[in-house]
Order: structure tokens, then sequence, then C-alpha cells
């Protein structure tokens, strides 16, 4: 007989998360927080003694989709911060693997994003206005950790990520931070924005 087939995880909170059909009611920021605090951007292939977390990457795409957007209300700063939240179960898959894995990567990542953003307020499927601005934050701050981190030439990044406005990366930096320090500001900003939120 063949062994049972498990389709879930347990996170340290003890929540069991389905993948195949996860419920608001088994996600748990700090488990969001943690896992992500450990999860590697750029398969780990970053300059510096610590990996460059998506935790950290959330932080920086939340801060430029709020330059992007400034006048955007606190529950889409909310969604730009947890645009990557599944990958706390899932992992960061880089662009050329998901393309090789193919939909059943982007459904797993859908059904995911959905019962986050229920579990903390926000419709199932953001607006694709929202989302545009979110998805232009995440290619800016892919530009910046490709230049700074992971070893692309200014050009290379340019025709990957696209150059972004100078006025729209000012005076921001990149952190190479431990896993714990990752997680505690994206678990602080969530906070923030949570009480934003009402």
């Amino acid at each position: 007989m063949a062994p049972a087939f498990r389709a879930w995880q347990r996170m340290l909170s003890g929540r069991r998360l389905d993948l195949l059909d996860p419920t608001p009611v088994d996600i748990e920021i700090e488990d969001i927080a943690h896992g992500l605090a450990f999860v590697a951007r750029w398969n780990g292939q970053t300059l510096g003694d610590f990996a460059y977390s998506v935790a950290e990457h959330s932080l920086l795409v939340e801060t430029l989709f709020r330059r992007i957007a400034p006048s955007a209300p606190p529950r889409w700063q909310m969604a730009a911060l947890l645009h990557d939240a599944p990958e706390y179960v899932i992992g960061d898959m880089i662009s050329p693997v998901k393309h090789a894995v193919g939909p059943g990567y982007e459904e797993l990542d859908q059904r995911l994003t959905a019962a986050i953003h229920i579990r903390f307020g926000l419709p199932a499927q953001i607006p694709t206005s929202v989302k545009k601005q979110i998805k232009r934050a995440d290619r800016i701050s892919a530009w910046m950790e490709a230049t700074q981190i992971a070893g692309f030439t200014t050009a290379e990044a340019n025709k990957f990520f696209g150059r972004p406005r100078p006025e729209l990366i000012e005076g921001l930096e990149l952190h190479l931070r431990p896993p714990v320090a990752a997680r505690q500001d994206y678990t602080s900003r969530f906070g923030e924005l949570q009480r934003a939120m009402g």
C-alpha cells in the first residue's frame, strides 16, 4: 500500500496549513514573518554574511509602493507588505524555475494569497490597478537587489527589470541582517498597518 499523501505543513504556532485547501483560520502573522525571514531571495546567491530574506524584500516593496502611491490607504499598503506572503510555505522560486514548473505554482500561490488576504481583512483579490502598482514596486526592488547584492550589471538589471526613476529609490538601502531582525521589523510593520486599518 502506498503511503498517505500529506499536503499540509505544521507551523510553529501549532496551526496545520493545508496547502491544497488553505483556510484563513490556519494563518498567523507570526508564522508568515518567521518563515519569510528565513527564505532567501535569489536562491541565496547574494553578497554578504546573511541571506537577503523575503521579509526584508517585502518591507522594501511596501516602502516603494508608498512612494509610487502616496495616497494609497493602509489596506493596500498591507497588500504590498503581504505580496510574497505565500512564500512562507512554498519558498521563493526564481522566475526561471517558476516558468519551468508551470501553472501549478501560480495556482498554489493564488490560493494561499486569497486565504492570507481574507485572514487579515483584505479582499481575496485586490484591484488590478493596485496589483500593478505593487508589481512595479516589486520590480524596482528586484533592480536594487540585482545591482547591489546579486551580481548583475546595471545594464543587465535595466534589461530585465527596467531602470527605476531615481526619486523612487533615493535614500533607500538594502539591509543584510540576521533573520530575527527582519522578522521583528516585518511583524512590527504589520502591526502598524493593522492598527491603521482599524
